[in-house]
Order: structure tokens, then C-alpha cells, then sequence
């Protein structure tokens, strides 16, 4: 019996249009989009479909990746498919919460409005972010350790990609040492902040007094955690895993070798790009991975789905 897992993706992912035939064509998940809008007191619809700046600043992008992958979700279980797991990279765990129904729709979307924002405002300047490429992990780790300032592994994508972040000199400089040590490529990446760095910590704590005021639920399918890579079930955890996530790594290969491990043999990624369907290829071709970003999608990912069932 195929076991499917839903994965939602991150900040980055994002472009004007993202949702656009759902939101147009499916009531559902028109509603989703327009009930993020009331929720946060921003015009969804226009950032996220009509041209402009702010869809590529983080307060806003995440809000808007958010509430169009959700909606696209609501259009998911409309087809009658399900998961026995959800995960998401970074800001994706909160589309995870939402297909686990942790959380009400009305919590995610206030949550995440804030989330933007603190991160937005925790470092506007000073920090910086970089893809190493065919580097391995420990040797990334030990240079991190050894490079003056703050300067650590943000994102644990891939085998042979990996995102290091924090104060731009040290990342810089840690940069440089990589290409020493035999890494392939380390390329500077267009961001905002120094994004799961320890530079956040205060994004976090802010967060957390957010979600003070939040009510989890019990789980009616388990998520995986960006922190642990483990599988979360007791609504006790949520809250504290949530407000670390926002400065620690995101071992986003390491929970998808966990969920494979676990039985899961399917995995269907809900949300803009493609991005966690290409990091798939390179964790372990075994399994099958589809992507959902457009109306057209959903009747492929279902056949396909179908199939392989």
C-alpha cells in the first residue's frame, strides 16, 4: 500500500500569478485566499497576482506563499487525496500544520503574518545567506565552527547542497574557505536577512509570544519538524519547535530520509515551484515525487498518484 506525504516549500519559491487558476476557478480555494486577506488586513489577491515589489520582501512573501498553498491544499482534499505525513521546508511547516490540522486556518495565517514580519525586522541589514554546492556536510560544519563571527548551516537541503547564514563577513570568509577545501560552487543568495542563524533568536522569542494565544490541537496526521527531522505528534512540542525553527538548521534532507524510512514512498508537493520535487531527485530517486502548482498539475499528480497506488 503507497504511504503519500505532503510538502509544502519556502520563501523563494514565490512569483506574481502563483495561484492565480485556483483562486479564479475553484471556490474553495478562492475562500482560503480571501480569508488570509481578512485575517492580516492585506489585499492577497493583488499581491499575489498583480505585479508589484512587495511580494519579494519577506513580512509579505510569507503570507502570500502561505495562503496560496494552503488554498491549493483545500483543492487537494476536494480530489480525495490524503497523507499519512506533512512536512515543509522553513515557512512551508506551516502549510505542514495546516494539512495536519494543528491549528485553525485563522491562527496559521496570524502567525505567519507576524513571522514575516519579525524576521523582517530582527536584521534588515548586516547579514547574509550562500548555496555551497558539492561540499560535504561535515566539512561545512567544522569550517562554520572555525570562521570568526556568526556563521552556520541554515538549510540542509540535498546531498551536495547546502545553505550556510549569518553575519555577511563571516559567510564571506567561511565562503571563501569551502572553495579551499574542494567545495564545487558557493553562491551569494539574493535574501533579506540571515535566515535560521542565530541572529534571529529574537524573531523567535517575539513568535513565541505570539503563539502564546494559540490553541494547538491533537493530530490527526503527524508533521515532521524542520528542527529534528522527527516525527511530531504531542501539541505540547508544536509551540516550542516553532519558535526555534526560526533560528535553527533546517534538516529538510534528513526529514524526508526519515519519512522514507518510515514507509512513505510518495511524495506530493503543494505550492509554487518546484523546488522540494528537484531535492527529491538527488535524496533518493526510489521514491516518486510530484509537484501541484497549477490546476493542470492536479489531475496529472491524481493519475499519477492512482497508478502507483
Amino acid at each position: 500500500m503507497s504511504k503519500t506525504a505532503f510538502i509544502f516549500p519556502g520563501q523563494g519559491a514565490q512569483y506574481v500569478g502563483m495561484g492565480q487558476d485556483f483562486y479564479e476557478k475553484i471556490p474553495v480555494c478562492k475562500k482560503v485566499i480571501d480569508k488570509a486577506s481578512e485575517v492580516t488586513g492585506l489585499d492577497l489577491p493583488a499581491l499575489c497576482f498583480e505585479e508589484n515589489e512587495k511580494i519579494h520582501i519577506t513580512e509579505y512573501t510569507q503570507i502570500a506563499m502561505l495562503s496560496v498553498s494552503v488554498a491549493i491544499l483545500e483543492a487537494v482534499w476536494e480530489q480525495g487525496l490524503t497523507s499519512c505525513v506533512n512536512a515543509g521546508l522553513s515557512l512551508g511547516e506551516y502549510g505542514a500544520l495546516a494539512a495536519s490540522k494543528v491549528m485553525s486556518l485563522e491562527d496559521i495565517f496570524a502567525v505567519v503574518r507576524k513571522r514575516g514580519i519579525y524576521m523582517q525586522e530582527a536584521v534588515p541589514t548586516g547579514g547574509a545567506m550562500a548555496a555551497v554546492l558539492g561540499c560535504d556536510a561535515g566539512v561545512i560544519e567544522k569550517i562554520c565552527q572555525d570562521t570568526e563571527g556568526i556563521v552556520s548551516i541554515a538549510n540542509y537541503n540535498c546531498p551536495g547542497q547546502i545553505v550556510i547564514t549569518g553575519e555577511e563577513s563571516a559567510v564571506q570568509a567561511a565562503g571563501e574557505s569551502l572553495k579551499t577545501a574542494g567545495a564545487r560552487r558557493v553562491l551569494p543568495l539574493k535574501v533579506s536577512g540571515p535566515f535560521h542563524s542565530q541572529m534571529l533568536t529574537g524573531a523567535g522569542q517575539k513568535l513565541g509570544e505570539v503563539l502564546d494565544s494559540v490553541t494547538v490541537c491533537d493530530f490527526e496526521v503527524p508533521y515532521v519538524s524542520n528542527v529534528t527531522a522527527e516525527y511530531v505528534t504531542d501539541p505540547e512540542q508544536v509551540k516550542p519547535l516553532l519558535v526555534r525553527q526560526v533560528s535553527s538548521s533546517v534538516r529538510w534532507q534528513q526529514s524526508v530520509e526519515n519519512m522514507i524510512s518510515q514507509g512513505v514512498d510518495t511524495f506530493i508537493e503543494i505550492g509554487p515551484g518546484r523546488t522540494l520535487t528537484g531535492f527529491m531527485r538527488k535524496i533518493n530517486r526510489n521514491v516518486k515525487a510530484f509537484n501541484i502548482e497549477k490546476l493542470e498539475d492536479m489531475e496529472k499528480v491524481i493519475k499519477g498518484v492512482k497508478e502507483s497506488c
